[in-house]
């Protein structure tokens, strides 16, 4: 069985060939919907090794690896520099059962465009690659779209932003640092003592610990962090901090949890800060932040960056985070604090476990279903983190969610309508209290806030995925193939 495809991008093969050999690449251009996640990138695609390994949709400690991993390996034989590479899956049972064989070029399309072309000679069903290679289209496309505008270290007369990243290996943070690597900027990740690149796998957006992809080692660069005593040069030669650390805010909101969330963020944050603030401007930061600074019960009212801090525990932490920058503020270093809403992807998060139960036909509103949602995809919200990395006209707080929020019921619509599954049956308000507790349930899961992010819609700010029917379909497989885009 095979299946042969192609597309056309708007940019030139040259462009194109670089993002595919860039450092990130892989992650990058991985479905979150693949039952494969990868952990190794190849460091040459004329002969290097990618390694993926299974993952489930199930959350925390539940997302245990199981079976065997998927290797990767490039043949020298069929690599043209610019023009061809192949990999060919080389570990058992998978290069038995599969005969996996995979041809991947760029030649040059109409009009200085690119194509892409994938040849793959395999024994799997074509509609599960044909999902793949959607995706993969429409994710490289969109990528050179934002670096080409705001992100792209990669012409000759740029200089890439050494950036260091905390929380390098948490959901976000993996992706922030894959498309850093394609823009052609240097990441720097700031490990915990002890751990190297697993160390403090966890980031301040993110339910999933368990994202990272290790580079190869000639991309590999890491510092030691210690949140209690950073060192006093851990800094040195930093263009941007970008500070992703945190402790899970899911979970029972018990006193012992919210002091875990809070100490996780306050003090390390304003030692960070402090750090940005003695760099005499050199070096911006850019903070993970909460839409749950609004408050949990908002109802309908337009929450822009100017609307005031609401109440409760997670509003009060969230604040706090806030003002643990100000060391670096009332330094003049430029700072971006991104208050992230329901972060969207298939990788992690709520939405896999969503996508399970919706697909057993047992999804349902949760309680009235007219409590409003701030989402935004993953894509968008790395795009935003780009953008605060390499634009200085953003600092300050920025909203980071989508331009149209929507309510329960028209997420769990949507989110029905996408997967082919009704939505009839709902999910009684009390439920989420039984693993939440009654705080964490009216905080998390029951939260009715309309954050709206109206920084960036003042900057002509593009979103890949403005609507939640849009986002859902990517990340859950659900595109049709284009041949031109």
């Amino acid at each position: 069985m095979s299946i042969d495809v192609s597309c056309t991008v708007p940019v030139a093969p040259a462009e194109a060939w670089r993002y595919l050999a860039a450092p990130g690449a892989l992650r990058r251009l991985s479905p979150p919907f693949m039952s494969l996640r990868p952990v190794h990138e190849a460091g040459s695609l004329r002969n290097g090794e990618a390694v993926l390994e299974p993952r489930t949709a199930l959350p925390g400690p539940l997302a245990a690896r199981f079976g065997p991993r998927w290797v990767a390996r490039h043949d020298p034989q069929g690599f043209v520099d610019g023009e061809r590479f192949v990999d060919r899956c080389v570990s058992e049972p998978y290069a038995t059962a599969t005969g996996w064989v995979h041809v991947h070029t760029v030649t040059a399309g109409p009009t200085g465009t690119a194509m892409l072309g994938d040849r793959v000679e395999a024994r799997v069903p074509e509609p599960m690659l044909t999902r793949v290679f959607a995706y993969r289209y429409r994710q490289m496309a969109a990528d050179l779209a934002t670096i080409a505008q705001f992100g792209s270290a990669a012409a000759p007369a740029a200089t890439p932003l050494t950036v260091a990243v905390t929380g390098a290996s948490g959901l976000i943070g993996t992706a922030v640092t894959a498309l850093l690597g394609v823009a052609g900027h240097r990441v720097l990740r700031l490990t915990r003592p002890g751990g190297g690149l697993n160390a403090g796998r966890d980031d301040a957006g993110s339910h999933d610990d368990d994202n990272a992809v290790d580079p190869a080692p000639a991309h590999r660069s890491e510092r030691v962090w210690d949140p209690a005593a950073p060192a006093t040069d851990l800094l040195d030669g930093v263009d941007v901090l970008v500070h992703l650390a945190g402790a899970s805010i899911a979970g029972r909101f018990t006193g012992s949890h919210l002091r875990k969330v809070r100490d996780s963020r306050i003090d390390p944050t304003r030692r960070l800060a402090e750090l940005v603030a003695a760099r005499d401007g050199a070096t911006a930061m850019v903070c993970a932040s909460a839409v749950g600074f609004y408050g949990a019960d908002r109802g309908g009212e337009p929450l822009s960056e100017s609307a005031a801090n609401g109440t409760g525990p997670l509003a009060a932490i969230v604040a706090d985070w806030e003002r643990a920058c100000e060391p670096a503020r009332q330094a003049g270093a430029r700072v971006v604090n991104v208050r992230t809403g329901l972060v969207l992807s298939a990788a992690g998060g709520m939405l896999p476990p969503l996508a399970a139960i919706t697909r057993t036909g047992l999804g349902g509103r949760l309680g009235s279903g007219r409590q409003w949602m701030s989402w935004i995809s993953l894509d968008d919200l790395t795009d935003i983190y780009l953008r605060a990395i390499v634009d200085p006209a953003l600092a300050g707080v920025v909203n980071g969610t989508a331009p149209e929020p929507v309510t329960n019921a028209d997420f769990t619509r949507e989110l029905g309508a996408v997967l082919h599954r009704p939505t009839v049956v709902p999910v009684p308000g009390w439920a989420p209290g039984l693993l939440l507790g009654t705080r964490g349930a009216d905080e998390l899961a029951l939260a009715d806030q309309r954050v709206l992010p109206h920084a960036l819609t003042e900057l002509d700010h593009h979103f890949r995925y403005p609507r939640l029917r849009e986002a859902l379909e990517h990340e859950l497989g659900a595109e049709s193939l284009p041949t031109a885009l």
